[in-house]
């Protein structure tokens, strides 16, 4: 995720939404006091025309990137680490510790229709495998099958930013929400984890009436909220 004071936006990072192409375009528009949060190795190295994660830690020398193994292992709070990658919106507004910013700056997200975003989690959930589970198996038997991204742009399950673009129309859709604080954006955006979908083949050929249905079901929503279909 983006904090840019020096523009007043905060950008909150869904997943599978080319979230980390967005990010690498955002940091190359970000000033020293903003806050950067970090990407993994190789993503960071694609940020060579960009600041790299920055301002993100909240305490010397336990600000992790990977949150979950210090509440694993220390019982640490959002408090202790600092920002992180896909953080929602209720830690962000608490870790800001100014609700008035939080009012003030323009907050936007991603989407994209939960169908394809799921197809695409697969990819990558199993990028690794050279031999992948069936789609079916990881929709019915993957117990981290489930992406939480209508949990990080709403507080109390009510949308909290102004602004969810949609993946299906990336470019426009971002120029359109960094026209809202006065930025413009001309370049192509990075191409970040795009390898990992190998197959070109649709997004709908991988589902059955079960697993259609169990989607539509997991994501009721966001497909209301932004009027997904199959």
């Amino acid at each position: 995720m983006i904090v840019s004071h020096a523009h007043k936006f905060v950008f909150l990072k869904t997943k599978k939404t080319a979230g980390t192409s967005i990010e690498l375009a955002l940091s190359t528009l970000c000033g020293d006091d903003d806050i950067i949060t970090p990407l993994t190795e190789i993503d960071e190295a694609q940020r060579a025309s960009g600041r790299g994660a920055q301002n993100w830690r909240k305490h010397g020398w336990w600000g992790s990137a990977r949150p979950f193994f210090q509440r694993r292992f220390f019982k640490f709070t959002a408090e202790d680490y600092g920002f992180y990658n896909h953080m929602p919106a209720e830690q962000a507004r608490a870790l800001l510790n100014d609700d008035r910013a939080w009012r003030s700056y323009f907050k936007f997200a991603f989407e994209r229709n939960p169908w394809d975003r799921q197809v695409s989690f697969y990819h990558h959930r199993y990028r690794r495998d050279s031999a992948p589970p069936p789609f079916a198996s990881f929709i019915k038997g993957d117990r981290r099958a489930r992406i939480n991204n209508y949990e990080i742009y709403s507080i109390d399950g009510d949308v909290s930013v102004d602004f969810v673009g949609r993946f299906e129309s990336l470019e426009d859709d971002l120029k359109h929400a960094l026209r809202q604080v006065g930025l413009s954006f001309d370049q192509a955006l990075p191409r970040a984890k795009t390898t990992f979908r190998k197959s070109s083949k649709p997004y709908r050929d991988y589902y059955d009436d079960d697993t259609r249905e169990i989607v539509g079901d997991w994501y009721t929503r966001e497909i209301e909220f932004l009027d997904y279909a199959f």
